[in-house]
């Protein structure tokens, strides 16, 4: 198996009603507030938009996570993870 279809393979969205997501393959919470959920996943960034947005479990042993509010989107766009050290990317 390729190293890309492998790490898609411990990704995987279930998602009730839409109001209860489950996400696996979660590296790290970015942000979060009742209106917006950011998480690195491993296929990259992904965005939940709502209201009333609570995180109600969160493994970072496991990469699970549980979510429940009115989800309303969902949005992938490519990782922000910078590669180098604070002092190499700030001389560029």
């Amino acid at each position: 198996m390729a190293e890309e279809e492998l790490r898609r393979a411990k990704h995987s969205l279930i998602m009730t009603a839409r109001r209860e997501l489950s996400v696996s393959g979660v590296e790290e919470v970015s942000g979060f507030n009742d209106e917006s959920v950011t998480l690195v996943t491993a296929i990259g960034e992904l965005t939940v938009s709502g209201g009333h947005l609570h995180i109600s479990k969160f493994s970072q042993e496991t990469g699970e996570l549980l979510l429940d509010g009115e989800i309303d989107c969902l949005r992938y766009s490519e990782s922000r993870k910078e590669k180098g050290s604070f002092f190499s990317r700030l001389f560029r």
